[in-house]
């Protein structure tokens, strides 16, 4: 069963949104939180929590992996998320029945593989969520999203344009693919930015976040 490192809301009440970081492959849940802690304060009332992916990969302490990356093709891609979603969207619908909340008060926020997976099973949701943002990432299989696509959250997309692990072209084929399928989707580009995600693209994903959890 998932689980992974989490930051109660900085009011001290009870969480009035829940806010759910996709680490990326290799890397685990206490890489990501940091993020949380970053965004914090501009959502002072919303819990965070960042869960390890499933799968260890062989001979690395602490190195997580939604699924074991090979080739990088799109079919493994595929093979590996769909194989991959049922134990988030389940983690998903935990968490939100813990903290006593509804669909619409959850977002997403994926990087690079997290990104993968928070696209590939926040749109195939039963209820609508608040959104997703996703950074130095990709959209696994866009050829079945206009078949699959259960609901239309908002988007954002973050990306460096010196990514040398994700191509910064997946920025626009993401965005063309999920518009075309009728989610609405917003950009940020980050000039000069390899696989990470800088001070202005965190500050817009605050801003995102605080946009649609207010």
């Amino acid at each position: 069963m998932l689980d992974g490192p989490r930051l109660a809301p900085l009011s001290g009440e009870r969480a009035n949104a829940l806010i759910i970081l996709v680490h990326g492959y290799g890397s685990n849940g206490d890489d990501l939180i940091s993020l949380a802690k970053m965004m914090q304060p501009a959502l002072p009332a919303a819990a965070f929590v960042a869960p390890n992916a499933p799968s260890i990969i062989p001979s690395m302490a602490d190195a997580h992996q939604w699924w074991p990356i090979e080739t990088f093709s799109p079919t493994e891609r595929a093979i590996g998320a769909a194989a991959a979603a049922p134990e988030l969207d389940s983690f998903l619908s935990r968490e939100l029945d813990a903290h006593d909340l509804t669909d619409d008060r959850l977002l997403l926020v994926g990087f690079s593989q997290g990104t993968m997976m928070s696209l590939h099973v926040g749109l195939r949701r039963p209820k609508p969520i608040a959104g997703i943002v996703g950074i130095s990432g990709m959209l696994v299989a866009p050829e079945t999203l206009e078949a699959e696509i259960r609901i239309r959250p908002p988007v954002l997309l973050i990306h460096g344009t010196a990514d040398e692990v994700v191509p910064f072209r997946s920025l626009e084929l993401a965005s063309k693919a999920l518009s075309a399928a009728g989610v609405p989707v917003a950009t940020h580009v980050s000039p000069g930015v390899g696989h990470s995600v800088d001070q202005d693209g965190l500050a817009a994903a605050a801003a995102f976040a605080v946009r649609l959890l207010s």
